[in-house]
């Protein structure tokens, strides 16, 4: 079914046009007025470029899924993840002048952000800091593929529907943590050095609330667990393995959002949503997921945007190293090869 336009409307900012387009009933003006001032402020850079920006307000993203694919160069997740993002631009690397921005009101509710106007501002600058960080380091990591070959002995993973999900997981956790960090990491850097770091830190703490009362339903996790060991279908080392996973996959990329203030000098904000996490989040998690934490935003603080292929490489896999270290604490081989996808 074709949606209802509610609103239409054309501006003008420092030489951009901004086109918003919404299926929303209400609460669009605060979103316009933001993102105008997100442009002012990214206009006064010599590296905007933005010429177009198409802003979509819809009730939630299902009309785009219907149109994309996979090789549309979506960000972490694919399709899949598409539908819980709260703000997505997309650009074309070849086509510099334009973009096509598109909030999703259901996930933005959800995450507690739609009257949140600082939460806003940080996640369209974040949004429009994405093209504005592109570089060497960036663009060799569009080419790389992670290779996983997960082996345990707590648990099947070739031939049972969990052992599948299980790889599945893996895979997607070493996609984030190794092949989009960059894009991540330099894209949260620029949204700070261009002046809205303040906006960033609010998201930042409220991200930290929401994992901290996320830890939650970690202890439902557990008992599902458990009950599969009670009943045969589980043994308590696979129960520890899959509860470590569920964590990693949780909570190990917050580093993306923290290393960036370290990289900006910033170090007392970071240690303030680093203090978080120690205090509401790492005491309720397996203890592997704090070293391993610590070691990946060290990997991250180091990153630098000039980086060949040889040297990206090398230092995804480094990446890769903690993640496997990690996991084979709890009985689980990950062999990983890193290919460029040609």
């Amino acid at each position: 079914m074709a949606r209802t336009v509610k609103h239409f409307s054309l501006h003008r900012i420092a030489g951009t046009e901004l086109r918003v387009v919404s299926d929303v009933e209400s609460g669009v003006i605060p979103f316009i007025q933001i993102e105008e001032e997100v442009i002012g402020r990214y206009a006064e850079s010599s590296r905007w470029r933005q010429e177009v920006i198409t802003l979509f307000i819809l009730r939630d993203l299902e009309p785009l899924t219907r149109q994309l694919s996979q090789a549309a160069g979506l960000p972490p997740g694919g399709l899949d993840g598409l539908p819980h993002r709260p703000i997505v631009n997309l650009y074309d690397l070849k086509n510099p002048v334009s973009c096509h921005v598109f909030i999703n009101q259901g996930a933005m509710e959800k995450e507690g952000y739609w009257n949140d106007q600082d939460a806003i501002m940080a996640l369209l600058a974040h949004e429009h800091a994405h093209p504005l960080a592109e570089n060497e380091t960036t663009q060799t990591s569009r080419r790389l593929d992670v290779v996983l070959s997960p082996q345990s002995q707590v648990l099947s993973l070739q031939s049972s529907d969990l052992g599948l999900r299980t790889k599945n997981l893996l895979t997607l956790l070493a996609d984030k943590l190794c092949l989009y960090a960059p894009r991540e990491l330099f894209a949260n850097e620029m949204t700070i050095r261009s002046g809205f770091g303040e906006a960033l830190l609010h998201l930042d703490r409220c991200t930290l609330a929401n994992a901290s009362r996320g830890v939650a339903g970690r202890e439902e996790l557990r008992q599902q667990l458990q009950q599969e060991v009670a009943s045969g279908n589980l043994t308590p080392q696979g129960s520890d393995l899959l509860l470590l996973i569920g964590d990693l996959k949780g909570y190990l990329d917050l580093a993306l959002e923290i290393a960036p203030f370290y990289r900006t000098g910033r170090e007392g904000n970071a240690q303030e949503l680093e203090a978080t996490l120690e205090a509401e989040v790492f005491p309720h998690l397996e203890p592997e997921v704090r070293r391993a934490y610590s070691a990946l935003r060290e990997q991250y603080i180091a990153l630098r945007a000039d980086l060949t292929q040889p040297e990206l490489m090398a230092w995804g896999e480094e990446v890769l190293n903690i993640l496997a270290e990690t996991l084979a604490e709890k009985g689980l081989i990950l062999r990983y090869r890193l290919q460029i996808n040609e």
